[in-house]
């Protein structure tokens, strides 16, 4: 389980990383912010009139935009015209839906915007305190989490305890796990900037959401705030008391 699930977490980074890496050539980042700026789609032939390009290369670089996932394409008449002798649809490049953000160490701050705008919402329409709220929605989550990681491996249900499955899956959503004597600590939190400004809080919720993955995998989750690492320690009942890490984790 652990080397599948953590290989997803590699190929999504690698997928990322190669839509950032697509906007390094000059031409293509020109090309990018042209469709962006557009209010309509964009052909090739309107891309390369506007930036003085040979067809040829801006073909080669629309293409390569939309292959990394950060244009999209859609086929329509220019001219209007419909029927015999309309001339076929021409390619068309617009913006893609997809969002792509990469940070190393890795950080979640759109999940962390997620679970508090969820804990607002629940507070405003039940009353209960927005902490409470906060830490309901992040639980949840993380059990959620853990449901999601035994489906990406193929199983019903997540085994407990299984120190493998747990590393792959925490790896998998950017924590660095690191396994020594039945314990797990966190290398990277996910949640630094907001933790360092708002540090109950944000700590508070990252062990509600690390309680509710571990009890999933037969887990415990405690606050133990260490420098350099993030504020929540796993414990794994069972698992080995060495320091080296199964095959498939993050070492």
């Amino acid at each position: 389980m652990g080397g599948r699930v953590r290989d997803g977490a590699v190929d999504d980074l690698a997928r990322r990383v190669r839509g950032v890496g697509a906007l390094a050539d000059p031409a293509r980042l020109e090309l990018y912010r042209l469709v962006v700026a557009a209010d309509d789609a964009v052909s090739r032939e309107q891309a390369a009139t506007a930036l003085g390009l040979p067809a040829h290369q801006v073909r080669f670089h629309l293409d390569r935009l939309v292959a990394d996932g950060l244009l999209e394409v859609e086929y329509r008449r220019l001219t209007g015209r419909s029927g015999p002798g309309a001339g076929r649809p021409a390619k068309l490049y617009r913006r893609s839906a997809r969002e792509v953000v990469v940070s190393l160490p890795e950080r979640r701050y759109d999940l962390a915007g997620h679970l508090m705008a969820e804990a607002i919402d629940a507070a405003t329409s039940s009353g209960v305190p927005v902490d409470e709220a906060l830490r309901a929605s992040a639980t949840a989550h993380g059990r959620a989490l853990a449901v999601r990681a035994s489906a990406a491996a193929g199983e019903d249900e997540p085994p407990a305890p299984d120190l493998p499955a747990v590393l792959a899956a925490l790896a998998a959503e950017g924590y660095e796990p690191r396994a020594s004597g039945g314990e797990v600590t966190l290398a990277n939190c996910p949640f630094h900037a907001l933790m360092r400004e708002h540090t109950a809080l944000v700590c508070g919720m990252n062990l509600a959401l690390l309680s509710g993955f571990g009890e999933a995998f037969g887990c415990a989750a405690r606050l133990d705030p260490g420098p350099g690492r993030c504020c929540v320690v796993l414990t794994v009942p069972g698992a080995p008391a060495g320091g080296a890490l199964p095959a498939g984790a993050v070492g």
